[in-house]
Formats: structure tokens, C-alpha cells, sequence
């Protein structure tokens, strides 16, 4: 089994990051151009999964770490969401 040093090792991150950039495609679509505050708070949410991982990763201790992945789940499920009102 591989150490985890950094965010970046977890599949789990590597995951998000690949989601994230799937939303990001998503909003080049000329759909959203008509609706750019409900494209600027996907784009918001969707940063914040990455951010909340990445921080929570480097506070001390894992009850900070799984309170900030809570977060991020939380992200996710508001770019779920927003995408399933299209």
C-alpha cells in the first residue's frame, strides 16, 4: 500500500479533479451562456469540492479532514443538482 504524502496521491482527489474539469466543459455549452449566475455558482461549487479536499488534507488530524470532505460532498451535490434542473 502507497503513503499518502499529498492531496494529489488519494484516487479520490484525482477523481474530483476529472469531475471538476467535466463541469467546466459543461459550462462552455452555449446553454448556460443564456443563465451566466447559475455558470459563475457552478463554477464556484465546483472549486470548492477541489479546495475543501485539498485543505481539509492539510489541517491537523482526520476530524478536520473528514469535516472538510463533508463539505466538499456537499459541493458535489449542489452541482448535481443545478445540472439535473437544466
Amino acid at each position: 500500500m502507497a503513503e499518502i504524502r499529498n492531496f494529489c496521491d488519494f484516487e479520490s482527489f484525482k477523481a474530483c479533479r476529472a469531475f471538476v474539469k467535466a463541469i467546466g466543459l459543461i459550462l462552455r455549452n452555449p446553454e448556460f451562456a443564456s443563465d451566466r449566475i447559475l455558470a459563475a455558482q457552478m463554477q464556484r461549487a465546483s472549486i470548492s469540492v477541489l479546495s475543501n479536499f485539498a485543505e481539509g488534507f492539510e489541517r491537523e488530524g482526520n476530524t478536520e479532514f473528514i469535516r472538510f470532505l463533508s463539505v466538499s460532498k456537499g459541493s458535489v451535490g449542489e452541482l448535481r443538482l443545478n445540472r439535473s434542473t437544466r
